[in-house]
């Protein structure tokens, strides 16, 4: 049995004082190294002797280290901590929307038939799309409104679990232009990296001249990281050139969040 005690999202969620540790870390993690206390205090809504006492214990616990007054940075063992409960709470979001709240929201699915309000009907994925229809499925709801074929409908009181895969990221790191942007990139390469994907990304502009040489326009360019991993979460595959400095990050984030991922050298 699990010790609540000793339980990440037990103690975020019920514990005032580490949830208020958590929120501190991250301000620092993201201002660092010159911290203005009162800023802190002024965003969580705490005084700021408060601030100062909290950061006091996190430097003696090792999560946070001082370099003189107003100058501090998180520790290994501080992003360590933040990771794993940030980690854990975003697990119980997922949990949340995908498990409790679908049970009393309408989804919005378009009509394979023609549908009556009322009617109880199956809901599946199909290449990113959520679909209605009259035959039983692995998720089962009922319409909410008369449909013809082709139409949005909503769908309430859905139960079970949408039959869908979710769909892989191609990963492609482009160098940025101090490095030789899309002149390091080999053309026949990117075209294999890319070859199986239903939709692709650019970051960066060195990316989107680099898919331009080839002749190929990027689906998305403006918010593309997180366009890819909804898409993947909807089952479609996708490819992804992002320049060399944010290439790290960007699979950190495909870690936390779960998905398939398959790292391209096309500038080799």
């Amino acid at each position: 049995m699990t010790n609540l005690a000793e339980d990440p999202l037990y103690v975020i969620l019920r514990s005032k004082r580490e949830s208020t540790r958590f929120q501190i870390l991250v301000e620092i993690a993201e201002h660092q190294p010159s911290i203005r206390q009162q800023e802190i205090a002024e965003k969580l809504g705490v005084t700021p002797q408060a601030v100062s006492e909290y950061i006091r214990e996190m430097v003696d616990d090792g999560l946070v280290t001082a370099h003189g007054r107003g100058r501090y940075e998180v520790t290994k063992s501080g992003i360590e901590w933040v990771l794993r409960h940030a980690e854990v709470l975003e697990s119980y979001s997922r949990h949340i929307t995908r498990d409790v709240i679908q049970q009393v929201a309408v989804w919005t699915a378009i009509a394979r038939d023609e549908l009556k309000k009322g009617d109880t009907v199956g809901v599946f994925m199909q290449d990113g799309w959520l679909y209605a229809t009259k035959e039983q499925q692995s998720a089962m709801g009922q319409a909410t409104m008369d449909a013809q074929s082709g139409e949005d409908v909503g769908v309430a009181h859905l139960n079970g679990i949408i039959d869908h895969e979710e769909g892989a990221i191609h990963v492609c790191k482009v160098p940025r232009i101090e490095r030789g942007g899309s002149r390091q990139v080999h053309t026949d390469l990117l075209r294999a990296a890319i070859r199986d994907a239903d939709m692709v990304a650019a970051v960066g502009l060195e990316s989107y001249v680099a898919l331009k040489k080839a002749g190929i326009e990027p689906d998305m360019f403006f918010g593309s990281r997180e366009g890819v991993i909804e898409a993947a979460f909807h089952g479609r595959q996708c490819a992804i050139l992002i320049v060399d400095e944010e290439f790290t990050d960007f699979l950190k984030r495909l870690e936390t969040v779960g998905l398939t991922y398959i790292i391209h050298d096309i500038a080799p």
